[in-house]
């Protein structure tokens, strides 16, 4: 059995037409490939309630995706796109929210102390200032932080945009609006959705009740990191970013009594299990999170998992082959790729057992 991994190993090659640009006529009619035995059985994603059983349960990430994606321009004209990571807590009870560490691409790095004129009219006439203060978390950091003139998440609202992962080569609509966030979404702060959960339509949640199937709420903040690539070929050399978490003590106490029951602990998408197995590691129930999951970690918390098809090389292949067995993985990949299944976030799913 392979023990030691580098980067190659997560390759494989896909077909730039599996990789879905637009998501499923509705959110449940997607494929489900279950890969919980040696030979995978193609179903629809609306069979998963017939696939669980009464007792199990379902954690889901309940964050919601914010517009981040913002446009502007340099005092000297030059165009500019800010990508919002983090919206930083403000030290005023009820004051607005101006301080942000976002993404910046620009042709020339703007100096410190330097206005950015945001979302312009027609006219050229700003909605909204950022003044950058530096680079974050350090001088060092690859992020950068701002001041607002004006409340962030007031701005995105009003004049951002979806972010919309960097393979998905359509400006955001507003059906985007809509189906890149789950139904169940609620704290504000992801760039990227939990894609696994954006499969979970009412009809799906009302079949899984009847069944007596249980859920709970964990909360990560789903960053812009999530799509970084790993590029050094050490997998042990790759720095992870960081994701803000929250695990509630009803959530705990929901494990624990699926534990004394019997039952199942399904994770709804790599983000969940990136959070709970934070919290297993650490016994922090919030704070900020780089773990990083590969072959060999031993899982404390997760039986099951429901995830979409990823990005070669990335953490998440990474993830999912430390979950399931890489080889399994790695040929259900094959399997989807010859069954023609749709990949990424507006892709099929897939459900695995731990090994």
């Amino acid at each position: 059995m392979k023990t030691e991994f580098t980067l190659a190993d997560f390759d494989f090659v896909l077909p730039d037409a599996l990789i879905a640009q637009h998501p499923a006529e509705t959110r449940s009619a997607s494929r489900l490939l279950d890969g919980r035995q040696a030979e995978p059985i193609d179903r629809r994603f609306s069979d998963l309630p017939n696939l669980l059983a009464a007792g199990d349960l379902l954690l889901f990430n309940d964050t919601k995706v914010v517009k981040a994606r913002l446009f502007g321009e340099k005092a000297s004209g030059g165009k500019l796109e800010m990508l919002i990571e983090r919206v930083l807590p403000t030290s005023a009870a009820s004051g607005p929210n101006r301080d942000v560490v976002a993404h910046i691409k620009v042709s020339k790095k703007p100096a410190v102390g330097s206005v950015l004129n945001m979302a312009p009219n027609a006219q050229g006439e700003p909605a909204f200032l950022a003044t950058l203060m530096g680079r974050w978390p350090d001088e060092d950091g690859a992020l950068f932080r701002f001041t607002l003139s004006e409340d962030a998440y007031d701005m995105m609202a009003t004049h951002g945009h979806v972010p919309l992962p960097p393979y998905i080569t359509h400006t955001d609509g507003a059906d985007d609006v809509d189906r890149y966030q789950t139904v169940f979404a609620k704290h504000p702060g992801a760039v990227a959705a939990p894609t696994a959960a954006l499969h979970f339509d009412e009809g799906v949640l009302a079949d899984l009740a009847a069944r007596g199937v249980h859920t709970a709420s964990i909360t990560l903040h789903v960053g812009a990191g999530t799509f970084a690539p790993v590029k050094t070929d050490d997998l042990s050399a790759h720095k992870m970013h960081t994701e803000r978490y929250h695990v509630p003590a009803q959530t705990l106490q929901a494990i624990d009594d699926c534990r004394s029951r019997g039952g199942r602990i399904i994770a709804v998408g790599t983000t969940s299990v990136r959070a709970i197995e934070s919290w297993a590691n650490t016994g922090a129930t919030s704070g900020d999170t780089d773990i990083f999951i590969t072959p060999g970690y031993r899982f404390q918390v997760v039986d099951s998992l429901i995830t979409n098809f990823h990005l070669p090389k990335s953490t998440l292949m990474m993830l999912i082959s430390a979950f399931a067995g890489y080889p399994h993985v790695m040929a259900l990949y094959q399997h989807a790729i010859e069954s023609k299944y749709r990949f990424f976030s507006y892709g099929d799913a897939m459900i695995l057992d731990r090994q």
